[in-house]
């Protein structure tokens, strides 16, 4: 008896930390002269369209998915005829992507539409932050598989000692599917000083994000899906990323681990760990098929000093290590 294959579509979102994505062009109001060709990490022009191809290639990786068990024989050699399949691998344009450590509204401009991915058609929004460096979050969305129907920045208002930080951005849409899905994306302040020291910092920012899902559940309905994601500078059993479950949100990306070695999303001293989250409404969360670091082999190195493999970097200090970014993305798909 052959059971009746149930067709699901499939809603793939990405998170990633670029490392330092700046361009070439000084901003007198911010902090950028270390990301200029004449200042510490001579960034020229030639590594910046460097870097938006890499971004765009690893990108373009988390598209990649295992070809389900359920799919016959014969259904896989037809789409391998077709070129759907690839030695039981498939590709899909992933649908949206939480980006972090990016620095203006040029440098989305060109990796939109003059990098690898411009064929993609991604369309974005981000926030023009108070953030000394003058980095940002932002999200890329296929408008194909998401409409947007509104985006705006949320100020995380700095406590006593506390530097201006990263905005926190919001927007909502509509899916292929037809529901609503309102996004959250976070970029909390560093572990600068100290996890101690800069753990107030941290929830002051926390607590702003848990706010904004308080609004969607209060002004919206408490059934809203909801994802939340970024780079939280924290662990999940961290206060902040704790503080954001008790909002009826789900880490669905808690534990997760690549296919090629890697245990976390960043290395540290040879200690894998993840400071990138992705959290789910608890409805969308029991839509979810998998989640996973996606360390594709391109994106990783070995790691000569303790073993291993560590992501491929673009810098190591200040020596330029022609990599991709010192954080790996995190990949999520939901069935609708």
């Amino acid at each position: 008896m052959t059971l009746p294959i149930l067709l699901i579509s499939l809603f793939t979102f990405v998170e990633l930390n670029c490392e330092n994505l700046f361009d070439c062009q000084h901003d007198s109001l911010k902090n950028d002269t270390e990301f200029l060709p004449d200042g510490a990490y001579h960034w020229t022009r030639t590594r910046y369209w460097q870097k938006l191809d890499r971004i765009g290639q690893t990108i373009l990786s988390c598209g990649e998915q295992q070809v389900p068990n359920q799919l016959s024989p014969r259904s896989k050699a037809s789409k391998r005829k077709e070129g759907g399949v690839n030695n039981g691998k498939s590709w899909q344009l992933p649908d949206m992507v939480a980006l972090c450590e990016v620095e203006n509204d040029s440098v989305l401009r060109d990796l939109t539409r003059r990098s690898l991915l411009r064929n993609a058609r991604y369309d974005y929004v981000m926030t023009n932050s108070p953030d000394e460096r003058g980095i940002d979050v932002a999200l890329m969305y296929s408008p194909y598989s998401f409409r947007l129907i509104g985006s705006h920045s949320v100020r995380v208002k700095p406590i006593n000692g506390m530097r201006p930080t990263r905005d926190i951005l919001y927007a909502s849409g509509v899916t292929a599917s037809g529901d609503t899905l309102h996004v959250i994306v976070a970029h909390l302040p560093s572990r600068r000083g100290g996890e101690k020291y800069s753990r107030p910092f941290r929830m002051a920012a926390a607590r702003q994000v848990a706010a904004v899902i308080d609004s969607i559940y209060n002004n919206v309905s408490v059934e809203a899906k909801i994802i939340v994601a970024g780079d939280f500078n924290d662990y999940s059993n961290s206060e902040s990323l704790q503080l954001l479950s008790s909002k009826r949100m789900v880490e669905v990306s808690q534990g997760v681990k690549g296919r090629n070695g890697a245990e976390g999303t960043y290395r540290y001293q040879g200690q894998w760990g993840s400071l990138d989250h992705i959290l789910a409404s608890r409805n969308l969360a029991d839509s979810l098929t998998e989640c996973f670091v996606n360390d594709a082999e391109f994106l990783i190195e070995h790691d000569e000093k303790y073993g291993g493999v560590k992501p491929h970097r673009n810098y190591i200090g200040p020596r330029y290590n022609n990599g991709f970014s010192d954080h790996l993305p995190l990949v999520a798909r939901f069935g609708w």
